[in-house]
């Protein structure tokens, strides 16, 4: 089984709405799953979604561990909702949060530049930051997808993400195991972070086992 980027704006949707989930609580679980995945000290990549959230989420609980080696975010003031209160919580720590990515120092790179919204190849400062992380020859940890995955199609738009190990939410995105998805993917791994099987039977998808 897998989700579509609609299928996920819908159980994010329920989960709020229906089941009193905040989707801040789930954008610190996503964080939370992100950061186990990092066995190393790790420079935290972001965007300016809700995917580069999860990443600041994962950043406190890396820096919490003394695993952090550096986080940086595209464009500061473009964050904003939950995001935006997840840096707020991590410069509240002393943290530094760069425009530039910085892999002094850093065993891998968790990258949350791109979430499940993109569907087209990635420009400017975007595209820069992508082949900065492939040209970095750290290991790749990625959010949810890798950024420049389409992930519905599953076509790697150029440039794209090539990620050793994507952790992705509930259940794998359709672009994972669609066309190109194999192959930028690396290893992927599950992560539950709270999603009610109700929600899933309400979308008519089968609650994994």
């Amino acid at each position: 089984m897998s989700l579509t980027s609609a299928q996920v704006r819908e159980l994010d949707r329920l989960a709020s709405e229906r089941f009193g989930i905040a989707l801040d609580w789930l954008m610190e679980a996503a964080g939370w799953q992100a950061a186990r995945a990092c066995d190393g000290r790790t420079a935290v990549v972001c965007g300016v979604g809700n995917n580069a959230g999860d990443g600041l989420a994962a950043a406190r609980h890396l820096h919490r561990w003394g695993r952090l080696a550096s986080v940086s975010c595209i464009e500061r003031a473009r964050l904003h909702g939950d995001a935006q209160r997840e840096l707020e919580a991590l410069l509240k720590l002393g943290v530094e949060v760069g425009d530039q990515p910085s892999f002094a120092g850093a065993d891998l790179v968790l990258d949350a530049v791109f979430g499940t919204g993109l569907n087209r190849a990635p420009e400017g400062r975007f595209a820069e930051w992508i082949e900065a992380i492939n040209a970095s020859g750290l290991r790749v940890v990625a959010i949810d997808l890798p950024s420049g995955l389409d992930s519905d199609t599953g076509v790697a738009y150029s440039p794209c993400v090539r990620a050793d190990l994507t952790v992705t939410f509930t259940l794998p995105k359709a672009g994972l195991l669609a066309a190109d998805g194999p192959r930028v993917s690396g290893s992927i791994s599950v992560a539950d972070i709270g999603i009610p099987q109700e929600a899933l039977a309400a979308i008519g998808v089968k609650a994994p086992s």
